[in-house]
């Protein structure tokens, strides 16, 4: 393996020298199969572009720090809340697609199946640290209204992507974004969204800490993700257009992780495509508001099946956030995300736009909140939940347990309760 170190194509780690095209030359030339390296030492950059077959190492001591100038951030199209759009590069992103020479395909859809013409293997990796400046460019990039911002982390239309050991912050948005991957691993790594390394917290807004969307094989182990919003949410396009797409998230595995503030693990609220076959085990949950979400109101249509949180722990004595229409409880299934008000008896005629929610097991869960109810589980009148399972579970919350529009709920060995 050849090592292509940053300082020798001309990067200067003084942590003021913008060493964006620095930085990409040593991208370009590197081989398949070769390392791009970050050394010990602060480096600015803007947007920088990975392409198959590289790993790009931060190494210990080592910060890639995000620029603060909007122009090294260009604009161009990719998926954000389950919708193609014009949005700002991220600080980490793959080739931009219309090199490709599919551009047409890429505009509608953003995802190429063309197998020759994906990109595979990708590896971030390193005992550094990542940091996308994002408080400063939230701003600067609202205040801009050119685009959405963009992310620290944003790879597309790849196979095989590691991330591991690194350490990323602050991204403007969303933190890790892999969007139409397949056998995405996040190994040993930490997302940090919430606050800074002197506790100070970041001025950030949808601050997720990874979002795996229209993804399929997406591995999370031993990881620590501190989140300003949803730890993980889990994602597949909105609406219509998400279903027009029709790529689902599946088959993601989430063990031996620790999860901090914000909302723990989410499926939705995009999730048009579908999402399926997703466990999440051996975790322990923080002063997370919650420790699973699945949320799907009406119009976005798709399925959500086959779910499990298994050997879990959630303690939250944070009061920052209580129940309302955006959350409900620290269990919660809610087809009327987002409703301030709702009437659950009202029925509304089938369609497209009516989402599944069945098979949804919760095995082995110790949950104790302050804030909020213990559980929430809430159907359509329509199209109820199906198929719900609560084995060996112990939670405790502010209010009890709250359930409707529900077929097939089977609790055993199970205990919901109001704290004492």
């Amino acid at each position: 393996m050849k090592i292509y170190n940053v300082i020798e194509f001309g990067a200067i780690p003084d942590g003021k020298t913008c060493n964006t095209k620095a930085i990409q030359a040593a991208i370009d030339a590197c081989g398949a199969g070769d390392q791009v390296l970050i050394p010990s030492g602060v480096f600015v950059s803007g947007a920088l572009f990975l392409h198959s077959e590289m790993s790009f190492c931060v190494e210990e001591g080592a910060v890639l720090l995000g620029s603060t100038d909007l122009n090294e951030y260009p604009l161009y199209r990719y998926r954000f809340e389950g919708k193609e759009q014009l949005c700002h590069a991220s600080l980490i992103n793959t080739v931009d697609i219309r090199d490709t020479g599919i551009e047409d395909e890429w505009y509608q859809t953003g995802y190429i199946a063309d197998a020759s013409k994906r990109l595979k293997g990708i590896t971030i990796e390193g005992k550094g640290t990542i940091d996308a400046n994002g408080t400063v460019l939230r701003k600067l990039e609202n205040e801009a209204k050119l685009g959405i911002r963009g992310r620290a982390v944003v790879l597309r239309n790849t196979d095989g992507v590691i991330i591991r050991d690194i350490i990323i912050r602050q991204s403007p948005a969303w933190c890790v974004h892999p969007i139409f991957c397949t056998d995405v691993l996040l190994d040993h790594m930490k997302i940090c969204n919430k606050y800074a390394e002197d506790g100070t917290p970041y001025d950030l807004i949808n601050g997720d800490g990874f979002d795996p969307d229209s993804c399929k094989n997406v591995r999370v182990t031993c990881c620590e993700i501190e989140s300003q919003d949803d730890c993980i949410a889990i994602k597949s396009g909105r609406d219509a257009e998400g279903r027009a797409v029709g790529i689902p998230t599946e088959n993601v595995e989430i063990i031996d992780s620790v999860f901090r503030y914000g909302f723990g693990v989410a499926v939705g609220s995009e999730m048009s495509g579908g999402v399926r076959n997703v466990l999440v085990k051996n975790c322990k949950f923080e002063d997370t508001y919650s420790l699973a979400s699945v949320k799907a109101p009406r119009g976005r249509g798709g399925v959500i099946e086959d779910i499990i949180y298994e050997n879990i722990q959630h303690i939250n004595n944070s009061l920052e956030h209580q129940d309302c229409r955006w959350f409900r409880g620290a269990i919660y299934i809610d087809q009327f995300y987002s409703y301030e008000q709702y009437d659950e008896t009202a029925c509304e005629p089938k369609n497209e736009g009516t989402a599944v929610i069945r098979n949804i097991t919760f095995k082995n869960v110790e949950s104790v909140t302050k804030a909020g109810r213990a559980v929430f589980l809430m159907g359509l009148p329509e199209q109820p939940l199906e198929n719900i399972f609560f084995e060996n579970v112990k939670a405790s919350g502010l209010n009890g347990l709250l359930v409707g529009n529900t077929k097939g709920l089977s609790m055993k060995d199970t205990v919901i309760g109001v704290c004492q």
